[in-house]
């Protein structure tokens, strides 16, 4: 930042200041002194000269009031900004509340406790109370509308200071003693604070200020202290909360009179006097610090007291109250900001948020890109690029940071482009301090060391510097280097960070660099010269002061030193031949010119001119030719760019008041004298002495604007003769073929165009009849609307072909801006077809789709697209339709199967012969399996007339919730769909070998060779033979028991007798269970006892389990003999001649009769009589129909 004094009061009638207050909202400022004086005062900008903003603008008093009510001298004064309120207080305790009414102050409230003097006065952050502390330890706390909260008497305490936290939660009472204890809000002392500042001071001391920031502005970073205290001694503290153990130090040795913060917390000033050497008088100062104790400027003020320091609410001003007068300091801050390719960047903070918000602001387009940072250090700009230094987040870990070290790198460079995209990034283990870069180079400093990054973008470099480039590349892409060492130039070893750490005496202060020179300055006043891109130390130059900030013109022959205290002078670095060995220490440091300007912040070389360069001196902007300067212009503003005569410059100041919204007319361009003076010349003498002008003070902008001129007047020979020397190829090309043309006025037409005064040019074309020249200028400008227009009114017949390209071009204008339903119009007129699908697309209009896929010819190339297109939506047939027309059928079945329409990609496969049907289904089998969706997989594999693989895992599944114990319903069904699958396997099986054999053979024969063929591919023959074993198991078995609750005791007893063919199927256990309950049920105890006798020597069983069945068969059998009775109806089973019986799937009883109803689809038998009260088969509940 850079300080200078700008303005000064004074007081009527010498009355001394004891206090001055600066609103931050509405600005008034108020003073307080002797006699009672108070006045409130208010600077205003009135200038009617849009340009001149900020600072620059003057400023007058608006507001000159003086406030009458006190008598004494008065001591305090403190604003309620959120009420607007101002609280005084003078020496007789007197305390008075004035309101703003109609532009005048008048008096609210008055207080007076008769007893003690107000020694201070706080507001808290929200301005809803304030307290009040009495030199005798009494403590009021007011509430804004005058009611009193609570008081109290601190005994024995004498109060000089207090502060509230940012959260009103807490006070900060000073004692006279240097004290400071700390209390809640309600009065309830908690601790005394603990102040290490004032370790080994002795002799009484006070407390010349508390101030405690409340964030209203956002921090400066993550846990910053916003907490200052300090004391007369000129011992200061600053501290994150109020019981921080490790506080920032700053002895500032200087008497201290007043400290305050700036309305963001960033810089901390602390004004008083500097104390006193050798009977010299005392020097009024202020210093301006960071929160962490980095010391930034000294301000010297005039004077013999001063008594306190108040900022301005936009921190670009700060009030001093010295003796009887008011002085104002204008401030420059040091923004982080760059400006690379038309684009400003900067950064602030939110209140929000903890990270910065960098904002790239394209000035040309008007457009902004946020990108949000953590711990932003500094932004640096250079050509098309950016780079921004941060310290490193613990959460993110470097990648590229040297992991074998142990170290973790602590800081990172992030190199950006214009809109704010990352390109690249280095994490580096030195603190950035100073950051400056070239086309191809990022140098960044300790105080300590300099880290050298050649980085790479994907851009064209002209050969000369790809052959720089390529150089160093084979030395590697970056470098460190201690300021102690003295560089040869030769290869370094690998990148080693730890030599950067060695301490040095003389530490670095400032840098700069061009793509040849490096410059790096110390405190000393030493300067080195380095080359670039291999670094050697080619010199060293000694100054007697120490420079700030340091800047090379283009040609790296002149550097320009500005020093701290804002002296700008000029170093000549150009390489003398006597000089030997380049490296040889204080050889001919040039011949440094008498030239000397004070007050200057800001200063930039031309791009293009070695001797031409601007800077800022307070509030004006001098432009110096050869050490000459220009007449002064006023501004604020910061210098973005300087090249063809004129100077980029941006009010950051007023970007600043709000940064979310920046104004295009806040940067600023101002045109250097030449270029002002040669358009004077051109417009009111005429070319030729401008071209004699311009002549004697050559440069390519001057005559660049001489052609235009000598163009505008259709100079033809003067226009080819400028642009050869602004050496304008195309312009020369122009005017060439501007000769060429015989009509004056197609000439104006053609100038007018190459002016870009399109309406102009069309004009002349048209009333030249020349409506194609109209049209053509109007396509090589986009304007496809006018392109049209031209086209439809003209008499004749319209080009179809150009006509067609209008409509396309309006339809892609529509399309981009996703206006579909506008595109397709266009698109059906300029026959696009691949354009107006993907509006149909869009517009979901399918229908339009398909009429579109219809309507193409085979084999479009058009037709997978829509295709594609039909899949995504889940369109099958239309998707085959359109693939099947340009031959695609792989795709269709790809398609088929991406829409699980298996059937059909089946049925498409076989109908082009297609191999990889089998192996697609496995896949898609396989992947439903591992997602756990076997019934999926079985309907999959029905879909596709797998019946075989269905089956084997339906009979999987069926014998899994079997063993699960599931209901017996549900395993039944499953066994029933098993045994089905098999039997539309048979069915299928058959029918191919009919096929096969037409008309050829016997049907026995085909029989025949269709079961060979099952034989042959089914390997799992006991599925296929007894499919239906799992199904009949299971219908017995509920039959079983419900015949046994419908009280059918000898059916349920028959049927159970059945079930022991099933012991595979159904546990043993379950089924001697059910036959032992239904053949005592019978009577049929014999039966009973042989299931009993079954069920005790199962192997399954537990000896728990086993104990239990034997007591209960003991119970029932000392009861019962173990003989059935003859009621059971238990006969030996009957056996037909061909073995065994069919059983009735209805009764559960065994057929003996010769006349019997069998099943179609699952073959299995039933008693004719019973089967009649049945519509479905018991079994597989197949219609009966």
């Amino acid at each position: 930042m850079f300080i200078y004094l700008s303005k000064k009061i004074a007081i009527p009638n010498n009355i001394r200041l004891k206090c001055v207050s600066w609103n931050k909202d509405q600005g008034f400022i108020a003073c307080g002194g002797d006699e009672g004086l108070l006045k409130v005062l208010k600077l205003e900008t009135q200038t009617d000269d849009a340009k001149l903003k900020g600072l620059a603008a003057p400023s007058n008093l608006s507001m000159n009031q003086t406030l009458e009510g006190h008598s004494g001298a008065v001591q305090v004064v403190t604003w309620n900004e959120q009420y607007q309120k101002l609280t005084t207080s003078d020496q007789n305790g007197l305390i008075i509340v004035w309101m703003l009414y109609k532009g005048c102050w008048y008096e609210e409230m008055i207080n007076n406790r008769n007893k003690s003097v107000v020694r201070s006065m706080s507001w808290n952050a929200d301005g809803q109370k304030i307290c009040i502390v009495y030199e005798d330890g009494a403590v009021i706390v007011g509430s804004v509308d005058g009611n009193r909260i609570w008081g109290k008497e601190l005994k024995g305490i004498q109060l000089a200071h207090v502060a509230w936290s940012p959260d009103s939660k807490i006070l900060l009472f000073g004692m006279a003693n240097g004290e400071i204890h700390i209390y809640d809000n309600q009065g309830n002392f908690i601790m005394k604070m603990t102040v290490s500042c004032l370790h080994n001071v002795t002799g009484a001391i006070s407390i010349a200020g508390i101030h405690w920031y409340a964030g209203s502005e956002g921090y400066v970073e993550q846990d910053c202290p916003c907490l200052a205290i300090c004391f007369d001694n000129g011992r200061c503290q600053v501290m994150r909360y109020e019981n921080d153990e490790s506080p920032v130090f700053i002895d500032t040795l200087m008497n201290v009179a007043s400290i305050q913060w700036n309305q963001c917390g960033s810089v901390l000033a602390v004004a008083g006097s500097l104390r006193a050497m050798a009977m010299e008088k005392e020097v009024n100062v202020v210093q301006f610090y960071t929160p962490f104790g980095e010391h930034l400027r000294t301000l010297k003020v005039p004077g013999k007291q001063m008594t306190e320091v108040a900022w301005e609410g936009g921190g670009l001003r700060i009030g001093l109250a010295v003796d009887s007068y008011i002085y104002f300091a204008n401030i420059r801050p040091d923004y982080k900001w760059g400006y690379c390719s038309n684009t400003v960047v900067y950064a602030y903070t939110k209140p929000d948020r903890l990270e910065y918000c960098v904002v790239f602001w394209d000035t040309k387009n008007n457009e902004k890109f946020v990108k949000y940072v953590k711990s932003l250090m500094s932004i640096t700009t250079s050509g098309d690029f950016c780079i921004l230094a941060t310290k490193a987040d613990d959460t993110h870990p470097q990648e590229d940071a040297d992991v074998e070290s142990g170290n973790n790198a602590m800081y990172v460079l992030v190199l950006c482009n214009s809109i704010g995209t990352p390109l690249d990034s280095k994490y580096i283990d030195i603190d950035p301090l100073f950051v400056t870069m070239t086309k191809t180079h990022v140098i960044a400093a300790s105080k300590e060391a300099f880290y050298i990054w050649q980085y790479r973008v994907a851009k064209k470099l002209t050969a000369m510097e790809i052959n720089q480039v390529s150089r160093t590349r084979k030395e590697g892409r970056e470098r460190v280097y201690h300021i102690d060492d003295s560089p040869s130039g030769t290869t370094e070893g690998p990148l080693d960070f730890a030599k950067a750490f060695t301490a040095t005496r003389d530490p670095i202060c400032c840098i700069t660099a061009t793509d040849k020179t490096l410059i790096v300055g110390r405190e000393s006043g030493t300067i080195h010269k380095y080359s670039l891109p291999n670094v050697a130390l080619v010199q060293k130059y000694s100054l007697n002061y120490r420079a700030y900030q340091l800047s090379l013109n283009c040609t790296s022959s002149r550097l320009a030193i500005i020093d701290i205290s804002g002296v700008l002078t000029f170093l000549d670095l150009a390489v003398r031949s006597s000089s030997g060995d380049g490296s040889g220490s204080q050889a001919g440091t040039g011949d440094p010119s008498k030239f000397e300007r004070k007050d200057v912040w800001d200063m930039q070389w031309a791009n293009d001119n070695p001797d031409l360069f601007a800077m800022m001196e307070k509030t004006r902007m001098y432009v110096f030719r050869n050490l000459d300067p220009e007449e002064p212009i006023q501004t604020s503003g910061y210098i973005c760019n300087f090249e063809d005569l004129e100077i980029k410059s941006v009010l950051l100041d007023e970007i600043m008041k709000d940064p979310e919204r920046p104004n295009k007319d806040y940067l600023i361009n101002f045109e250097i004298r030449s270029l002002r003076d040669s358009r004077l010349l051109i417009e009111k003498v005429g070319i030729e002495d401008a071209s004699q002008f311009i002549e004697d003070n050559p440069h390519p902008r001057l005559w660049r604007l001489l052609a235009e001129a000598a163009l505008q007047k259709l100079d033809l020979k003067t226009a080819e003769q400028a642009f050869v020397r602004c050496k304008d190829y195309q312009g020369i090309e122009f005017v060439k073929s501007l000769g060429n043309l015989q009509s004056e006025a197609m000439k104006q037409a053609e100038v007018a165009a190459y002016f870009s005064r399109f309406e102009e040019a069309e004009r002349m074309y048209l009333d030249m009849d020349r409506r194609d020249l109209a049209i053509s200028l109007r396509i090589k400008l986009g304007d496809w609307f006018r392109v049209l227009q031209l086209l439809k009114t003209g008499s004749g017949d319209c080009d179809d072909a150009v006509l067609e390209q209008a409509y396309n071009a309006i339809g892609d204008y529509f399309a981009d801006r996703q206006k579909w339903v506008n595109a397709v119009q266009y698109y059906l007129q300029g026959r696009n077809q691949e354009r107006l699908a993907e509006c149909y697309y869009m517009l979901e209009d399918y229908d339009g789709l398909e009429r579109l896929a219809s309507s193409l010819p085979e084999n479009h190339k058009l037709l997978p697209d829509i295709g594609q297109m039909f899949v995504t939506v889940g369109m099958c047939e239309q998707t085959v339709n359109a693939y099947l027309k340009c031959n695609q059928p792989k795709a269709a079945v790809d398609a088929c199967v991406h829409l699980n329409q298996w059937n059909k990609a089946v049925e498409l496969a076989k109908n082009h012969n297609m191999k990889e049907i089998k192996s697609l289904l496995a896949k898609y089998a396989s992947h439903l399996l591992e997602k756990n969706k076997p019934l999926e997989a079985v309907e999959l594999y029905r879909k596709a007339h797998h019946f075989l693989d269905a089956a084997k895992l339906m009979f999987k599944i069926a014998d899994e919730e079997a063993k699960k114990g599931t209901r017996p319903l549900r395993v039944k069904k499953l066994y029933v769909l098993a045994a089905l699958l098999v039997e539309n396997y048979h069915s299928q099986v058959k029918t191919s070998q009919q096929n096969k054999a037409k008309g050829k053979t016997s049907e026995a024969t085909s029989a025949l060779a269709g079961l060979l063929e099952e034989d042959a591919t089914s390997s799992d023959n006991r599925m296929v033979d007894s499919a239906w074993r799992g199904a009949e198991a299971y219908h017995f078995f509920l039959l079983a028991q419900r015949q046994l609750y419908e009280g059918y005791m000898v059916k349920a007893m028959k049927t159970a007798l059945h079930l022991r063919d099933y012991e595979d199927i159904i546990p043993a256990v379950e089924i001697y269970s059910l036959l032992a309950i239904c053949s005592s049920a019978n009577r049929a105890f014999s039966t009973c006892s042989r299931a009993f006798i079954k069920l005790e020597s199962l192997e399954s069983l537990s000896p728990e389990q086993r104990q239990l069945y034997e007591d209960l068969a003991l119970e029932i059998f000392t009861k019962h003999s173990t003989k059935n009775s003859p009621m059971s109806g238990l006969d030996s089973t009957p056996e037909g001649p061909e073995g065994k019986l069919p059983t009735c799937i209805v009764t559960g009883w065994t057929i003996s009769e010769y006349q019997f109803w069998m099943c179609s689809v699952c073959k299995h038998c039933a008693l004719e009589n019973e089967i009649g009260s049945h519509n479905f088969c018991p079994l597989c509940h197949s219609s009966l129909a």
